[in-house]
């Protein structure tokens, strides 16, 4: 059942950085076969009405076996994280222990935001590229899509000492003055998903047979942003048009994103068999899917997963907000694909680079730098 908000100068950073994730002390950088795809949908055309199937089939898992002190039920849990991901490319996450009300609390604070006129907005929109603050209607639209998509969002983004290595590379996050519950709520959201993208990352290698901090390591410091999203009623969107919709189809750019529960229904995954699947918004629940950094990382074994968002009819005049957590790795974090993933069979699909390139690369596709 879905929420109701109403109701409630670089320099380089060293390889190996940190035992912790923040502060001054630094975190330590520690036969496959991609599964089939749907082929990627036609973005140069509007998108086709298809059949979609109303229930949700993708798997859910209760995070809380992550943790357990029986090593079966770790593995049985790991395990299924991979299965999850590399055949269906989403999983439901319960037992996450992040306190609802916090969540609820972002929310509203977010409304309040959202609420104001767009040069009130304007204000909090300063950070190149989008990477910290607002970015308003028009501006972002799906890789290969010249349409915008129909919404507005904040970006909130790691804070770091003024000491740290990285420090220089994160611009500062964006604060409305005169709210002042939203920061603190939003880094303690921030803090909460950021805690469960590592415990999954560490089961998700495990579950692939790989050392635990092959990919949660990546995670550490990394340039992870938690994104308050705002999609109006379409009647109101500033930028719509008869082809536009909330959110193209598309695939995340960063390792995995937390989606926590939205305010409405419009999120469906495009499953490998290419049909559209609506994934309802069901309170105490993250969505977990991967992105194509740690698509490129693991040679699609575990592929980004394609996703949109839609307004069905019974939610066109109502508002609809999401809280995305996306992980990124560090900047300087090499994106090469692992030496697991590469047979003769099965060579490296893709060329090295680091995480801020391809971050790079992926924000000029997709209009938020030029």
């Amino acid at each position: 059942m879905p929420i109701s908000i109403a109701a409630v100068s670089h320099t380089s950073a060293p390889r190996n950085p940190s035992k912790t994730r923040h502060g001054s002390n630094f975190c330590p950088r520690p036969t496959f076969k991609s599964p089939a795809r749907a082929p990627p949908p036609d973005v140069s055309k509007p998108i086709p009405e298809q059949k979609t199937r109303r229930e949700s089939q993708v798997p859910k898992l209760d995070l809380r076996d992550a943790r357990s002190p029986d090593p079966a039920v770790r593995t049985q849990f790991q395990r299924s994280l991979r299965d999850a991901l590399t055949q269906f490319g989403f999983v439901r996450i319960g037992g996450h222990q992040i306190d609802k009300d916090l969540i609820l609390e972002v929310y509203r604070e977010f409304e309040k935001f959202f609420s104001r006129d767009s040069p009130e907005k304007a204000l909090c929109a300063s950070a190149a590229g989008g990477q910290r603050g607002f970015t308003a209607f028009g501006i972002e639209h799906a890789k290969q899509q010249r349409e915008p998509d129909l919404k507005e969002f904040y970006h909130v983004g790691r804070e770091l000492p003024p000491d740290h290595p990285l420090r220089a590379h994160y611009p500062d996050n964006i604060w409305p003055e005169d709210i002042p519950e939203l920061r603190a709520a939003s880094l303690a959201l921030y803090d909460a998903l950021d805690a469960c993208a590592g415990t999954l990352l560490e089961s998700l290698a495990l579950g692939l047979e790989l050392p635990k901090e092959t990919f949660s390591e990546m995670l550490c410091d990394g340039n992870s942003i938690l994104r308050a999203l705002h999609y109006p009623p379409l009647a109101k969107a500033p930028s719509a048009t008869g082809r536009a919709v909330r959110a193209a189809p598309h695939e995340d750019i960063n390792l995995i994103t937390l989606l926590c529960e939205a305010t409405d229904a419009g999120l469906e995954i495009l499953t490998r068999e290419g049909q559209w699947l609506a994934i309802p918004a069901h309170v105490g629940e993250i969505i977990v899917d991967a992105g194509d950094m740690l698509a490129r990382v693991t040679n699609d074994v575990v592929p980004a997963a394609t996703h949109r968002v839609i307004t069905p009819d019974a939610v066109r005049d109502r508002h609809r907000y999401s809280l995305p957590y996306f992980a990124h790795p560090y900047p300087d974090c090499d994106l090469s694909v692992h030496e697991a993933f590469v047979e003769p069979e099965t060579p490296a699909k893709y060329p090295p680079t680091t995480a801020a390139a391809f971050l790079e690369e992926r924000l000029k596709e997709i209009g938020l730098i030029s």
